[in-house]
Order: structure tokens, then sequence, then C-alpha cells
């Protein structure tokens, strides 16, 4: 099969296959993935659940795990990066997405507002080291905080389909009951497993709400436990520092969704930025690197933007840049960094 599709694109030359096909229907491809919107949930509040069907190519995620979603607005294609929020071993092989609008989201706002049934996304295979460990851990503390809901509750909806024995505890953060999505679905699956303890917290999110006695509160056993987070700075901040303060960081699992740190003011930047591969150079701005490079024109390839995918990968020749999501610098040349969170110290040579 691999064979005649190699032929077929070697006849149909200067142009691939999926050019074609998908002029017939957008979702008939050989080698591309896509995805068709298959319905459209609006019950919450600046948030829009997505269910997808994917082309033949999807094989699956393990819940934690996010994928590629791209669209095309004002002819661009944007991409950016979501957690299914379905169980790992969906049957009918349905992705399910729920996305919140954040004000200054292009690719949020689009899909909220514009999505539809019919509408054809493109999608990548699911990624990423955030996922619950083989074989199950005897207990799972999992705690989340706005759209940081996303992987965890995958976590949580899997460990349920597979009738997880253990002890699972779940804390989420939301501002208000009327943000916070999958809430009838939380409720039942607290009220169909004993062993699951669910609750929801409804104020900022910060280290002064989430603290030891919380933590004690909800799971007297965390010591024991494998912890999952995923949420706002504030909330993986207090997380951390707690975990690290009673010598427990190696049981604790994070994925983060923003930046740690801001960039630098223009006013504070210093240097020039080239970018070697182009010919091209700029002032330094103070901006991430990615941004930097699309504001002198250039076009370089980027999936998430905020550290995840790696799309964004470019050597760094020459120069100091600093990582927004830790903060650490680093100086070593011939350096792969990613242009989307690394900010230049200085001159920066950039092989792009």
């Amino acid at each position: 099969m691999v064979d005649l599709i190699n032929l077929v694109q070697t006849l149909t030359t200067p142009h691939p296959l999926d050019r074609y096909l998908e002029l017939i229907r957008p979702t008939l491809t050989t080698r591309v993935m896509r995805a068709e919107i298959i319905h459209v949930r609006r019950s919450v509040l600046g948030s829009v659940t997505l269910t997808l069907r994917p082309t033949r190519q999807w094989t699956g995620h393990a819940p934690g795990q996010y994928v590629q979603i791209g669209v095309v607005i004002d002819g661009v294609r944007h991409t950016r990066c979501y957690s299914p929020v379905n169980v790992a071993s969906r049957r009918d092989r349905h992705i399910q997405l729920t996305v919140k609008a954040h004000p200054d989201g292009l690719v949020s706002q689009y899909l909220y507002n514009r999505a539809l049934p019919g509408m054809v996304v493109d999608l990548t295979p699911a990624a990423g080291v955030f996922q619950l460990p083989e074989p199950r851990p005897e207990r799972i503390l999992l705690i989340s905080g706005g759209s940081g809901i996303t992987p965890v509750l995958s976590m949580l909806r899997t460990l349920a389909d597979e009738g997880y024995p253990g002890e699972v505890a779940f804390l989420h953060y939301a501002k208000s009951p009327e943000v916070q999505p999958h809430r009838p679905e939380l409720a039942e699956i607290e009220r169909a497993h004993q062993n699951f303890r669910i609750e929801s917290r409804y104020t900022s999110y910060g280290s002064g709400y989430f603290d030891y006695d919380e933590l004690e509160r909800v799971a007297p056993w965390f010591a024991d436990a494998q912890t999952f987070v995923c949420g706002p700075p504030g909330l993986m901040d207090a997380v951390h520092k707690i975990f690290e303060a009673e010598q427990l960081a190696d049981r604790l699992h994070a994925e983060e969704f923003t930046l740690s740190a801001a960039p630098v003011a223009v006013g504070e930047a210093f240097g020039t930025v080239s970018f070697a591969a182009s010919g091209v150079s700029a002032q330094n701005n103070g901006a991430v690197l990615l941004e930097q490079a699309e504001a002198a024109g250039l076009t370089p390839e980027y999936g998430c933007r905020m550290g995840i995918c790696f799309s964004c990968t470019a050597v760094r020749r020459t120069g100091c840049t600093r990582n927004m999501r830790t903060g650490d610098t680093n100086s070593d040349p011939d350096q792969p960094i990613q242009l989307c969170i690394s900010a230049p110290v200085g001159d920066v040579e950039i092989d792009i």
C-alpha cells in the first residue's frame, strides 16, 4: 500500500496527492492528518467543547498528552496545542477538546466564536510526557486550575473508565462555577466511584489559596501518591514549593501552559539579533525570539508558542538567551533552543 501511494505521489508531481484529494473532500488524505468537527458545545461561559472525528492516521493519545490543531484565519494557518479531555481508549476514536477563549488568544477566540460542525482542522499525533504512568500507581492526586483542567480531566476519566481500584483525589480551582467546564461529568464520576474524591475551589489562583493544610484536607496520603498538576503560575509555584519542602519533588509531575517570566522591557533590552540563515538583523526589543523573527519579516515554523511542542526549535550559534519558563540563561554555542520561550540577552545569532 505504501509503495502504491509513493508511486501515485510521483505521478502527481509537482503537487502532492493530498492536494488533489482534498479538492474532493478535505479529510480524504493519504499522509496529512486532519479532523472534522462533528459536534460543538458552548454550555460554559468562555469555553467551547469540540468533538473531532480524525482521519485514519490517528492512533490515539495517552491521558495527559496534547495535540496540535491547525486552522486558517484570514488566509494564514495558525496552530495551537490542546489536551484531549476524553478517555484514552475511546472506542469511536473521536477526540474531545475543551478550548478556553483567552482574551488575546487568536485561535481560541476563533474556535469559540466560529467553530461549527463540518469544519475541518489540521491535526498532529498526540505528544508530551505529561501522562499517567504504566503500571498505574496505587494513589493518584490530580490538581488543576483554569484551563489546566484539560489534561488531568483526561487522566481522571481514563482512571474511571478502567475501573481503577486505588485512591484518587482531584482538586480544581476555578473563578466561579459558571466558568468551570464539565462540572456535571465530574459529579457523575464521583457518584459512580467511591474511591474518587473530587473537589472544586472557586476563587483566584495562587499561593494564598493552595497551602499545606489544603493538601492535607484533600489528600492526607499525598506523600505516598503520584501527583499531577497543571494550571496558572501561582498555583504551580505553590504546589512546587510544598513538594520541594517535603522532599517529594520526584513524586510531582507538572505541565505548564504559560510562561513564568515576563520578557525584558523594550527600554531595557540591548544588542542585536542576527538571523544567520536569512541574512537579517534587528535590534533586540526584549521579546522572545519567535516574535522578534516575525517582526523582522521571517516566518519560522512554530506550533504551540508556549514551549511544549518543540516545533520552533532552532540552533543558537552565539550569544546568551533566557528561558522564559525557568528564568535560566545559557550561552553555550551551537545549542538548539525553543524560539517561543527564549529571549535574547544582548547580541545573539540564531540559525534561521
